[in-house]
C-alpha cells in the first residue's frame, strides 16, 4: 500500500509540475502570436493525442514520464518552403528577441509562480507545526556553549524572526551556507522567568557542521519532546517481559533522570544487551525495574537496544497563519529565499564546499513524495511546492538544452545585435546533452546509494 502511494504522490506531483511549466511556454508563445504544434506530457513517442483549436494543436502524452515539451512552428525544425506562407509570421525564429526571451523564461517563471500560490495558501490556511521551543542541548553543542537551555524559545535567526520549527531550521541552513563568507549566526532567544537575550554562533563553528545531516542538530538545537509515557507494551518484547505496563511515566535511568522521549530512546538504543534500572510512576507510586534492550542490528550496521513499547505524547504544537497580503508577501520572499539558497549550494557543489551527495534523482523524489503524502496534503502541498521551485532553478541554469541555455544565447544576441552562429549551437547542445546526462547519472546513483 505504501509503495503505490509513493507512485501515485510521485505522478501527480510530477505530473502538474510538468503541465504548469510547459502551460508557461504554451500561454506566453500563444500570447506572442507563436504558433504551437504539440503540447506534450512526457518525452519520446506519442501514445495518445488529440487536436484541439483553431490552430489544431496537438495535445499529448508521451511514452518516458519524465519531462514534457511545447513544439512550436520553427523554421530550424522543418524547411521553410513546407510552412505556409500565412504561418510564416508565426514562425518561432521570427519573432524578435524579447517575445523569445518571454516564451521560455515563462516555464520557470510558471513553476516559481506556483509555488507562491501553494505557499500562501498553506500559510492562510495554517500550519500546524512544532514550536521552537527546544530540548536541553547537547554537552559542547554550539546552542550549550551558549548557554541556551532546556525549555528556551528561540525567537529569530539574524534578524528573521522564526514562528515554528520549520522556520528555525530553514534560517539554520542559510546562516550555516552563508558562513563559508565568514558570517556567524545571530541567535536571538526567550526564557520562561529571564526575558530574551542574544548570543552569537561563530562562523568557524557553523562552517563545521555537515549540510547532509541534520544542521538543527549538529548544533544543538532539537525540539522539546514530552517526558516518556508508554503506550501499547509488546508483551513479548523485552519491556513486556520485564514488567513495564501501558501508562508507565519513565523518570529516571540507571538513577539518572530522563528528559524526554529523546533522551530515553537514545539511552535505550545505546543499552543493547545490557540490564538498565528504570524508575517509572505508576499509580501515583515510584516503581524500579530492570530491563534488558534487545540487541538489534541497525540499517547501518550498528547494534542498537530495542523494548519494544510505544511512546506517547508529541512536542508543543502551534498553528501558524497569516492573513492573504501577508501570505503572499511571505510565499514570495519563500520562494525567493529557498532560489537564492539553491544556487548558493550549486555554486558550493561546483567548488567543492558542498558534497555532489545533495544532487538527488527521481527515486529520491519519489521517496520524499510518499513520505509527505502520508502525512498530510499540507505537508505535500508544501513538498510540490520546493519541488516547483527546485524545477524552476535548474531549468534556467545556463545550460544548453535547458530554458536557461536558450536564454544565454538570446542574452547574446541582444548584446551582440547577432544570433549565436548555429554552428556554435549545435556544438554547445551536444555538450549540454552530455552534461545533462552525466548529472542524471549522478543522481541516480547517489539515489540507489541512499538505498544502500
Amino acid at each position: 500500500m505504501n509503495l503505490l502511494q509513493t507512485v501515485v504522490a510521485f505522478i501527480v506531483a510530477l505530473g502538474t509540475l510538468v503541465v504548469i511549466h510547459e502551460l508557461g511556454h504554451y500561454l506566453v508563445a500563444r500570447w506572442c502570436g507563436v504558433k504551437v504544434l504539440r503540447f506534450s506530457v512526457g518525452m519520446g513517442r506519442v501514445v495518445w493525442s488529440r487536436r484541439v483549436g483553431p490552430d489544431q494543436t496537438e495535445w499529448a502524452v508521451s511514452a518516458l514520464p519524465l519531462g514534457g515539451y511545447v513544439k512550436m512552428l520553427d523554421a530550424r525544425d522543418q524547411d521553410v518552403k513546407d510552412i505556409a506562407p500565412e504561418d510564416l509570421p508565426r514562425e518561432f525564429t521570427r519573432q524578435n528577441v524579447w517575445k523569445r526571451i518571454a516564451i521560455v523564461a515563462a516555464g520557470p517563471i510558471a513553476n516559481f509562480l506556483l509555488a507562491i500560490v501553494l505557499f500562501a495558501g498553506l500559510y492562510m490556511h495554517g500550519i500546524e507545526e512544532p514550536a521552537t521551543r527546544i530540548a536541553a542541548p547537547a554537552a559542547q553543542s554550539a546552542a550549550a556553549q551558549a548557554g541556551l537551555d532546556r525549555d528556551d524559545v528561540i525567537r529569530a535567526v539574524n534578524g528573521n524572526a522564526v514562528q515554528g520549527w520549520s522556520e528555525l531550521r530553514w534560517q539554520l541552513i542559510e546562516a550555516v551556507v552563508e558562513s563559508k563568507d565568514g558570517e556567524g549566526a545571530r541567535i536571538e532567544a526567550e526564557r520562561p522567568g529571564r526575558g530574551r537575550y542574544t548570543f552569537t554562533v561563530p562562523a568557524a563553528t557553523l562552517r563545521a557542521v555537515d549540510l547532509d545531516g541534520d544542521v538543527a542538530g549538529a548544533l544543538g538545537f532539537n525540539i522539546r519532546l514530552p517526558a516518556p509515557v508508554l503506550g501499547k507494551v509488546d508483551p513479548a518484547g523485552a519491556g513486556g517481559r520485564a514488567g513495564l505496563r501501558t501508562g508507565d511515566q519513565v523518570v529516571a535511568m540507571d538513577g539518572q533522570p530522563v528528559a524526554d522521549i529523546g533522551a530515553f530512546s537514545a539511552a535505550i538504543r545505546q543499552a543493547a544487551a545490557r540490564t538498565v534500572q528504570l524508575d517509572v510512576r505508576r499509580n501515583g507510586e515510584l516503581v524500579r525495574v530492570p530491563v534488558v534492550p534487545e540487541a538489534v542490528s541497525g540499517k547501518d550496521g550498528v547494534t542498537v537496544g530495542k523494548i519494544k513499547v510505544e511512546l506517547l505524547g508529541r512536542p508543543d504544537m502551534i498553528v501558524v497563519a497569516d492573513g492573504p497580503f501577508a501570505a503572499l508577501a511571505k510565499a514570495a520572499r519563500k520562494v525567493w529565499d529557498t532560489s537564492v539558497l539553491t544556487i548558493r549550494m550549486i555554486g558550493r557543489m561546483i567548488i567543492g564546499e558542498v558534497s555532489w551527495k545533495n544532487v538527488t534523482g527521481p527515486i529520491t523524489i519519489a521517496d520524499y513524495a510518499g513520505q509527505s503524502s502520508r502525512i498530510g496534503l499540507a505537508s505535500y502541498l508544501s513538498f510540490v511546492a520546493v519541488v516547483s521551485i527546485s524545477l524552476g532553478v535548474m531549468n534556467l541554469l545556463p545550460i544548453p538544452v535547458l530554458d536557461g541555455g536558450h536564454l544565454l544565447y538570446y542574452s547574446l544576441e541582444v548584446l551582440t545585435g547577432r544570433p549565436v552562429p548555429e554552428r556554435f549551437g549545435e556544438i554547445a547542445q551536444r555538450l549540454g546533452v552530455g552534461l545533462l546526462v552525466t548529472l542524471m547519472a549522478l543522481a541516480v546513483f547517489n539515489d540507489v546509494a541512499r538505498l544502500l
